[in-house]
């Protein structure tokens, strides 16, 4: 596969809103996903089932007395995003429709195992 490009991975970070400084996922993180992914999209998908995952690991469901923070509706809402994206990327016509025309055979040749008589007849 071809070694992903700066346009690629600045791509990815903003389908996953990655903008932070320093960013949630490395370039040679994103730069992997990209090079496992045929499309940008899904490599983006993929990064945000990985921040899902940090997210419910890390953050979970805390309540204390006036700070509350849910990382696992978090996490779901970032699954809700990739699956977009999943569904984004199988939506799109890739202007084959499945239907291939063969030569057929002509003239005086014949498929093989066929006979010219019937027999019986």
């Amino acid at each position: 596969m071809a070694e992903p490009n700066a346009d690629d991975i600045t791509y990815v970070r903003d389908l996953t809103a990655d903008l932070s400084d320093p960013p949630l996922l490395g370039d040679e993180l994103i730069g992997r996903l990209l090079s496992r992914e045929p499309d940008p999209r899904l490599a983006a998908a993929r990064a945000l089932d990985i921040i899902a995952a940090s997210e419910v690991l890390v953050g979970k469901k805390i309540r204390t007395q006036d700070l509350q923070t849910d990382g696992v509706a978090v996490a779901a809402e970032l699954r809700s995003q990739a699956a977009a994206l999943r569904a984004e990327v199988a939506t799109v016509d890739d202007g084959w429709d499945g239907f291939d025309v063969v030569p057929t055979v002509t003239g005086s040749r014949r498929p093989e195992h066929t006979n010219y008589e019937v027999w019986g007849l």
